[in-house]
């Protein structure tokens, strides 16, 4: 007889799991709670070095060996260099003392660790003294959104509240792109390249599309021939083989030299507001699933896409309605790209271009094809629909709540467009209306 315990459905295995994550969120106060007293420790620790140097004209090379001395000391509780302690010093300072309503928030449980993160990442980018309207506006994102989902929308923020534009400063910061080779173990080595977003989006999919097609192509034909193909490489492994050559010299989905793969052409997907298009505005434009790119490559995208279209939002909810499309299927699919952006499981931010276009109700069991129906998800999110206790229903605006196992309710709203219009103000005219 089955244990009650091993059934997903049992009572038992409710019972445990419910306790389970109580006690995640209960240990999850109390890490917020010691992790907000350690930063105000560390920044307390900096402050006392400023304070020693003070008497002493404050003199830049003994506030920092006072810094040094303290960050030592401290380091030899904490089993740390003094480099690294004092590299921590300066992150709580920056954190407790510029963003303390962050961290207020982040102590009462409206945000999280990787949140304050987020807010302090993009906030930094700005002049110290926008720092304070910044943080207000970035809580109230956060508290609605997961780090990874907000993280992108608080760097387009900060963006567009900076006093220079952003495709001065993007323009600035092209100039350091750069390749590095860092050696490590087993004769292994990292290759970062730093480049603009775009194209390294662009590089990624085009990596993935041709390794994908490699393991497709030796699966089918495994299967085809029932013998056990030779090439055992997963997608990662080839697509880190592909990177030697722009156009694979031996095309591994056909057996000539010059076969599709090299023809694969890398896929993305990029808002652009009307007046940064124009070239009326120079605010960033949305990578989407990614984070901001600069107006002048979103333009240059733009430009020489096939698949351009206007898109039309509603003017008091921002929430997408239509999209110019020929046939029905392939516009239906656009809008919800447009609308979705990303996977719609709560916290999941794979690019909607990478998902899969699920019925809510499940098809087969009655549910319509049509707008109010459908919404992306990842192919993870779309197996545990499908497999696990998880269900999903679909309210009107594209907002999806989720039900988990325990029946937690969790609400997923559409993310809110890149583009939104405002209805403009009624002509003012002496003359009778028309009938």
């Amino acid at each position: 007889m089955t244990d009650a315990m091993e059934t997903p459905g049992g009572e038992n295995y409710l019972a445990t799991l419910a306790g389970i994550v109580s006690e995640v969120g209960d240990v999850a106060v109390e890490m917020a709670r010691v992790q907000v007293r350690e930063l105000r420790v560390l920044a307390a620790a900096g402050r006392l070095a400023e304070e020693q140097a003070a008497p002493r004209n404050a003199k830049v090379r003994l506030h920092d060996i006072a810094l040094r001395s303290i960050a030592a000391e401290v380091g030899g509780v904490l089993r740390a260099t003094d480099r690294t302690v004092q590299r921590r010093i300066g992150e709580a300072r920056t954190i407790i003392e510029g963003f303390p309503s962050a961290v207020l928030a982040w102590e009462a449980g409206r945000i999280v660790r990787e949140h304050v993160r987020a807010i302090v990442d993009a906030g930094t980018t700005l002049p110290a003294e926008m720092w304070a309207e910044f943080e207000a506006i970035a809580i109230e994102r956060c508290e609605k959104e997961a780090p990874n989902r907000v993280r992108g929308e608080l760097e387009i923020l900060a963006h567009r509240m900076h006093p220079r534009s952003f495709a001065e400063r993007h323009e600035e910061a092209a100039a350091g792109r750069c390749v590095r080779l860092i050696s490590g173990r087993d004769g292994m080595s990292d290759l970062i390249a730093t480049l603009p977003t775009v194209i390294a989006e662009g590089i990624h999919d085009r990596l993935t599309q041709q390794a994908r097609a490699i393991v497709d192509t030796r699966d089918e034909r495994a299967a085809s021939s029932e013998v056990v193909a030779s090439d055992a490489r997963t997608t990662d492994q080839a697509r880190a083989d592909l990177l030697l050559a722009g156009t694979p010299a031996l095309d591994d989905t056909r057996d000539t030299a010059a076969g599709p793969l090299g023809a694969i052409r890398a896929r993305v997907q990029v808002l652009v507001p009307a007046a940064t298009l124009t070239g009326a505005d120079d605010g960033p434009c949305d990578l989407a699933g990614r984070s901001p790119i600069d107006p002048a490559t979103a333009r240059l995208l733009a430009g020489s896409t096939h698949m351009w279209e206007r898109l039309f939002h509603d003017p008091t909810t921002g929430v997408t309605v239509s999209t110019d499309s020929y046939r029905v299927p392939s516009g239906m699919r656009r809008f919800l790209q447009t609308r979705d952006q990303h996977c719609r499981f709560p916290g999941c931010r794979v690019a909607a271009i990478r998902c899969e276009v699920d019925h809510t109700h499940d098809h087969a069991l009655g549910g319509a094809t049509e707008l109010s129906n459908l919404a992306h998800l990842c192919q993870r999110h779309h197996s545990m629909k499908q497999l696990t206790a998880w269900r999903v229903r679909q309210l009107p605006g594209g907002v999806l709540e989720w039900t988990s196992p325990l029946g937690k309710t969790y609400r997923e709203d559409a993310p809110t467009p890149a583009v939104a219009f405002t209805p403009a103000a009624p002509p003012t005219t002496s003359e009778p209306a028309p009938f």
